[in-house]
């Protein structure tokens, strides 16, 4: 298996380098920096394999040597076996070196991401939950250089949120946060709990890559607009013109809603780019379902339905379900100190897959 793929690294390698040499390829701009961009994309894996290889020739001249019976002193022969030991040794760990730096990349990674919030069960409590999630998140991408944007919030009395959309923005964005979605759990002494009692409620995110135009083909007959009055919390209203838009996708049935923008356009643009990022979803997820049979991750998959991670406030404690991950620091984790998450999933996302194959 490992042979193979490294003749296909070789190969490839070694044609991307005849392209980059053709004077087709040097006379065309667009068609060299994408060769270019190839050649230097796998310039990590060659290099490895060089060193692979040069592996294999030490073990092979060790091994030979080794076998000339007789012919040999002792102490070239225990030089010898220490280099054989010292070369397969090498082997193993340029071997997985090789395979996980071929891992496919998700195509998604380096987009901005939308994150949607919602509270879940627990009336009022799954709302402020819903709030703490979403400072979470801000804070996190803050640290990280991210720009956020709320595109629409549903904000409760009570200082919690029904639902909230959020942008964020930056290189990488949708790598960092794609294992977030699914069901967190809270467990605390709610405010209005006189009886000291631990109530559990939940919330549920939804992480999608924002998608582009020519990604997501939305026909403007498939779309119909509605435009209302804005109102807040409890019914008020928000502004005296009928700037809010509702978006519904006919042939999905997919609803999108805007009112936080003060004009009626900048509400239609910020509830189009939401409702392209949600049929983006679906078509990704119908793309997952085709490979599931193929890779079955526990991570990555965003169902909304699974229950993810436990917010447990009395011992100060946050355990993710999905890797076996407790970390007792529950304050610095709602104030965004999210990276020993995130980057244990994904380490175990790329194990899955190594488990499955390259």
């Amino acid at each position: 298996m490992i042979e193979e793929l490294i003749t296909e690294i070789e190969e490839k390698y070694q044609s991307l380098n005849d392209e980059l040499s053709d004077p087709d390829t040097v006379n065309n701009r667009q068609h060299y920096a994408e060769v270019a961009k190839a050649h230097s994309d796998l310039q990590t894996a060659w290099n490895l394999v060089r060193q692979y290889r040069e592996a294999q020739q030490s073990l092979a001249e060790a091994e030979e040597i080794l076998a000339a019976d007789g012919e040999v002193e002792q102490d070239m022969r225990e030089f010898m076996r220490e280099e054989i030991f010292s070369s397969k040794e090498k082997i193993e760990r340029l071997t997985e070196e090789i395979r996980e730096e071929m891992l496919e990349a998700d195509p998604n990674d380096d987009k901005d991401v939308i994150i949607e919030i919602r509270g879940g069960a627990g009336g009022d409590e799954a709302s402020l939950f819903a709030g703490d999630l979403m400072r979470m998140y801000q804070r996190h991408a803050e640290a990280k250089k991210f720009k956020t944007e709320i595109l629409s919030s549903s904000p409760t009395e009570m200082g919690g949120f029904k639902e909230v959309v959020m942008e964020v923005s930056g290189k990488g964005a949708y790598s960092v946060y794609k294992y977030e979605g699914g069901v967190h759990r809270v467990q605390r002494i709610p405010t209005t709990e006189s009886g000291g009692r631990i109530h559990t409620s939940t919330a549920t995110v939804a992480v999608m890559p924002e998608a582009e135009e020519v990604e997501v083909d939305i026909k403007t007959e498939d779309v119909r607009v509605d435009i209302f009055r804005s109102s807040g919390p409890g019914g008020q209203s928000v502004n005296t013109t009928d700037s809010a838009v509702r978006l519904t996708h006919v042939p999905t049935g997919l609803v999108v809603s805007m009112q936080d923008e003060k004009s009626q356009l900048q509400n239609k643009v910020a509830a189009m780019k939401v409702l392209r990022a949600r049929l983006y979803e679906m078509k990704l997820a119908e793309q997952q379902k085709e490979q599931a049979d193929a890779r079955k991750s526990m991570v990555g998959t965003g169902d909304r339905s699974q229950k993810i991670r436990t917010y447990n406030f009395p011992q100060g404690r946050v355990t993710d379900h999905r890797v076996g991950l407790t970390l007792h620091k529950l304050d610095a984790i709602l104030q965004g100190d999210i990276d020993d998450f995130t980057e244990a999933l994904a380490a175990h996302d790329r194990a899955e897959q190594l488990k499955a194959g390259v």
